[in-house]
């Protein structure tokens, strides 16, 4: 008979949501290794976390998958009309679900979610929308989703870009709005980088973003079945550290404008294509004369052209001195083609 390993509830509870949503068709085997109990034993230590509440379970035996149990899963569909007001909203319908949040990621949560029902109240063309917040041991998640015109083909119709995809590009950019008096177009930039992720998906097209450590990985999707309107999604860890204010000051000027950008070059690449013309240099360059520094990240640039180069660091940065062009996350090759046009 084997003797049971005593192993602490807190050690085994943390190792188990961490893990879950990595490993839900292996968890118990997971457990076992880490721990060195027998399968039984962990299979039992599982059983007991589902019938807690923190997980739930699918299937039997070996094709049984785990998952996090939502103890918030609520949502309203709401008629977008002239006394729609996102405070209200956030007030009654996601602020009761967040009882003993703490403070930063409750500013946070508030922030992302008036930004994103404000643009479906200005900007969408919906005539409904549904908002929703889910909450597990881990983590909040909160959707707003509307069935207007969809934000990268209202981006591309307003601004007479070439096609959605170079929607997402200046979407990234920050700054971006179609109704200036009213708008300054920080919302999506500096939501998207508050949050642990963050995306929004509409038609066939899906910007992403994701922070790590420090840094927000920015990417996209190509979608084959077509999302109608617009679903942002948001989500955050309940012990979050970072803060709104954190956020602001790493974009912001002593004044605490909005004057640095980062921009994800990946977006600015079709497939197929490397970064190689002036014509993309000055796609990717379109507005960032309003910003004092651009941070250019070249994460998944493997590559560039000297026309490419020649047109941002040298021919934009000479004309536009007031400008400070930063390149961060380069490849050797990308770094060694920057200070050659430079250096020339």
């Amino acid at each position: 008979m084997e003797r049971k390993k005593h192993i602490p509830v807190n050690e085994l509870r943390e190792f188990v949501v961490n893990n879950v949503g990595k490993h839900p068709h292996d968890l118990t085997a997971r457990i076992t290794q880490h721990f060195g109990i027998t399968r039984q034993s962990a299979a039992n230590r599982l059983r007991k976390f589902v019938d807690e509440g923190v997980l739930e379970a699918e299937g039997r035996t070996k094709a049984r998958r785990y998952a996090l149990r939502n103890f918030v899963d609520e949502s309203v569909t709401q008629d977008v009309s002239d006394r729609l007001a996102e405070d209200t909203e956030w007030r009654n319908n996601i602020l009761p679900y967040l009882n003993g949040v703490p403070k930063n990621v409750l500013d946070i949560c508030q922030y992302g979610f008036c930004e994103m029902v404000n643009n479906v109240i200005d900007h969408s063309e919906a005539k409904k929308f549904i908002i929703a917040v889910t909450r597990n041991v881990l983590v909040i998640n909160l959707v707003v989703w509307d069935f207007g015109v969809g934000i990268f083909n209202k981006i591309q119709r307003d601004f007479d870009l070439d096609d959605p995809r170079h929607a997402l590009l200046e979407l990234s950019k920050g700054k971006l709005t179609s109704d200036p008096d009213k708008h300054t177009g920080e919302g999506v930039f500096f939501t998207s980088r508050m949050f642990d992720e963050f995306s929004i998906v509409s038609d066939t097209l899906v910007y992403l973003a994701r922070k790590s450590y420090d840094e927000w990985l920015i990417d996209f999707e190509n979608r084959v079945k077509k999302r109608t309107g617009t679903v942002v999604t948001m989500a955050i860890a309940n012990d979050a550290q970072q803060t709104i204010q954190e956020v602001f000051k790493k974009y912001s000027d002593d004044e605490w404008r909005f004057m640095r950008t980062h921009v994800p070059l990946r977006l600015a690449k079709y497939e197929g294509e490397q970064l190689v013309s002036r014509s993309q240099a000055k796609r990717l360059l379109a507005r960032v004369d309003r910003f004092s520094e651009v941070m250019l990240d070249f994460d998944g640039v493997s590559t560039i052209g000297q026309a490419f180069a020649d047109e941002i660091f040298r021919v934009y940065s000479k004309s536009h001195q007031d400008v400070e062009i930063v390149a961060i996350n380069t490849a050797p090759e990308v770094q060694q083609m920057i200070d050659r046009v430079i250096n020339e």
